[in-house]
């Protein structure tokens, strides 16, 4: 799926929902190189400040690239930049809604900012924003 730059107007918002699972975390680990024992090991993570095993924040964090990658723009897009803050955990089992909105349009550099969150039964776990460029409309 693609929205084209011309198309896309100041508040549009597109969202993407998965469930983590222990396979997302086992293989975001294997991908990322990041074996923190809070992720991937039960008894450490019950002795933490979390007091069970939590998600990847970057895991958490790609389900944005996922949204501006496949749903608005969608195909196409090139990822410039992203601010992320991190307000929750995500445990294993968890929902996480991944949600962008349109706040700034730049004609000139088909570039589109995003306001963007992770949520999780309507708790905000990330907020940030995102800067990519859109595709335009082939001539």
């Amino acid at each position: 799926m693609t929205v084209y730059f011309e198309d896309i107007q100041i508040g549009d918002s597109a969202e993407y929902a998965k469930t983590i699972t222990e396979a997302d975390i086992l293989m975001f680990a294997a991908v990322s190189g990041d074996d923190n024992p809070v992720h991937i090991n039960q008894e450490y993570a019950e002795a933490s400040m979390f007091k069970t095993r939590i998600a990847h924040g970057m895991l958490t964090a790609g389900l944005i690239s996922t949204v501006v990658g496949t749903r608005l723009p969608g195909n196409g897009t090139i990822y410039l930049s992203q601010s992320t803050r991190f307000k929750a955990p995500v445990r294993l089992g968890e929902t996480v809604t991944a949600r962008v909105t349109v706040t700034e349009l730049d004609p000139a550099k088909k570039r589109v900012k995003f306001a963007t969150q992770c949520l999780v039964k309507g708790n905000v776990v990330l907020e940030g924003e995102s800067l990519v460029i859109a595709p335009s409309r082939p001539a």
